[in-house]
């Protein structure tokens, strides 16, 4: 009995150990469940990214598992049917023993078969959530798969309706880049000439020309006759200093200067043995006698140098050069009459390039120059508005570096200064939004699959635009400039221009301009839609 008692005591206190791992067992247990579900919650947060590293776990422990089946197989290869029998007797013989236990013995495997299959549950339960979780996962799986093949259909469905929208679109043939090379060819020999002619002169100094406007930025509102602008930067004679001066009237928007022509002694270069007298501190008389006149004299208004004389003066000396140039040869000069720039076409019979010289004075060693080119149709001859032509072109020229070969922003651009043409909206406003969205969006998504999306997105800029009455400036005042455009402080730091002023202060304009939009957008809708 002493015994039996004993016997018993000893299992009550294993019975309690039990009860505590199990109680420590179910707490684990839900312990794991919440950790399940934050980890649920997470991954349908993380699904895309924690299913490819999921796929690509599963692939190797199935390509570990597979090379070790193989090299199992491959060490097995020699095993032969007694070794598989010694096997099968050794699993019965282990059985027998089982059966031959004494009671006591049973009474305890009965209470340890209670708690393995406590055990057993509780893992069954783990891999059934294992189990759960990668049919979830598999799930998962499928949508991804489902979603971009979605995700194929709609690029494809859209690369081929911005493809049928193009073929809808005439658009104008011409070789840009072959007009561009042949302009800069003849801006360079002309530039030769130009040195030479004016070398002892005290006209001003022509530098090398730039490409500017929309044929050097790779797109033309015209069907035909493109305009291949240059501005040629000038810098002072001998003698001679430029001084911009800010006109009063362009304190407000943007900025009109006038250029002040300053004489400065040379006495220094006369003593040095320099063929020049001193405009200043030689007698008139003398300066009429053995010198040529002063630029003062001979391209200014007062002290100011005036842009028509100066219009006038390019188109003197192109039509002087010409003759001596190579191209002449083969070419047949047209000039057209001057005001703010020098205009001419030239012609061989198949082929035909109409050129505009602009000229103007650099501020500084920014992209910023005081040009010819007007804003308004009436303005002062001494009147130079400020140009940020240069720095425009470095825009397009930054952005062509970068965009994917197929990229269509300067067909979206081209088709929209079409579209309004005769409509009221200037070709400069829809390139000003075109830059601002170039800006703002990335440049591989004006891809051909992207271009109704794309045009859409200038029509409802021009829309907003419109309704609001604002649309800034693209150069003044935008700090976030792609580096290698140089601004001046100044227009670094002005604040925004707003180029739909007018409609602000006048209700008729703004008006007019809205119903001058409802017109453009429904001409695009009826391209769209292939209405005529």
């Amino acid at each position: 009995m002493e015994v039996r008692a004993k016997l018993q005591e000893e299992e009550k206190i294993r019975l309690e150990r039990e009860v505590e791992q199990l109680v420590l067992v179910k707490q684990g247990l839900l312990a794991w469940g919440d950790l399940l579900c934050s980890a649920w919650q997470h991954w349908q947060l993380w699904a895309p990214a924690g299913l490819l590293l999921l796929l690509l776990a599963l692939w190797y422990m199935w390509r570990k598992g597979s090379l070790r089946r193989e090299e199992q197989g491959e060490g097995h290869d020699g095993v032969d049917e007694e070794e598989v029998e010694n096997v099968d007797a050794y699993e019965e013989d282990a059985g027998n023993e089982d059966e031959g236990d004494s009671d006591m013995e049973a009474e305890e495997d009965d209470s340890d078969d209670g708690h393995a299959e406590d055990v057993d549950n509780a893992a069954a339960n783990e891999e059934r959530d294992a189990a759960n979780e990668v049919g979830n996962e598999a799930a998962n799986a499928a949508n991804v798969n489902d979603v971009g093949n979605q995700v194929e259909e709609y690029r494809d469905g859209a690369d081929n309706f911005g493809r049928i929208i193009m073929e809808r679109i005439q658009w104008p043939v011409w070789d840009l880049q072959e007009g561009r090379m042949w302009t800069r060819s003849l801006m360079e020999h002309f530039a030769i000439y130009f040195r030479r002619v004016l070398s002892n002169s005290f006209y001003p100094v022509l530098q090398g020309a730039i490409g500017v406007g929309s044929a050097f930025e790779g797109w033309s509102p015209r069907e035909q006759d493109v305009v291949y602008q240059v501005l040629i930067p000038m810098t002072p004679p001998r003698g001679h200093s430029f001084h911009l001066e800010l006109g009063t009237a362009g304190q407000r928007r943007l900025r009109n200067f006038r250029i002040r022509v300053q004489q400065e002694c040379t006495c220094t270069s006369e003593r040095q043995g320099e063929n020049m007298l001193c405009f200043l501190h030689h007698p008139e008389e003398e300066l009429r006698r053995h010198q040529d006149p002063s630029l003062l004299h001979s391209l200014c208004t007062g002290s100011y140098l005036d842009v028509e004389k100066t219009a006038r003066w390019f188109y003197q000396l192109v039509r002087a050069i010409w003759p001596a140039l190579r191209e002449s040869h083969h070419w047949h000069l047209v000039l057209l009459p001057p005001r703010h720039s020098c205009q001419f076409k030239v012609t061989n019979g198949r082929e035909s390039y109409r050129i505009e010289m602009l000229f103007g004075v650099r501020q500084g060693n920014s992209d910023v120059f005081v040009s010819s080119q007007p804003r308004q149709a009436h303005t002062s001859s001494t009147i130079w508005p400020e140009s940020y032509a240069v720095a425009e072109m470095k825009f397009f020229r930054y952005i062509a570096r970068r965009a994917p070969p197929d990229s269509l922003h300067l067909k979206c651009l081209q088709f929209f200064t079409r579209l309004q043409l005769g409509l009221g909206f200037s070709t400069y406003t829809i390139k000003t939004i075109v830059m601002h969205l170039l800006s703002i969006l990335p440049v591989s998504q004006w891809r051909r699959r992207h271009f109704v999306r794309r045009l859409m997105d200038i029509s409802e800029s021009l829309r907003t635009c419109v309704e609001m009455r604002r649309l800034n400036h693209f150069i003044v005042g935008n700090q976030r400039l792609p580096e290698g455009i140089r601004l001046p402080p100044e227009v670094l730091m002005a604040r925004s221009c707003n180029l739909f002023h007018d409609l602000v202060m006048d209700p008729f304009a703004h008006s007019q301009a809205m119903s001058q939009y409802v017109d453009l957008h429904h001409w695009f809708k009826r391209i769209l839609k292939n209405e005529q």
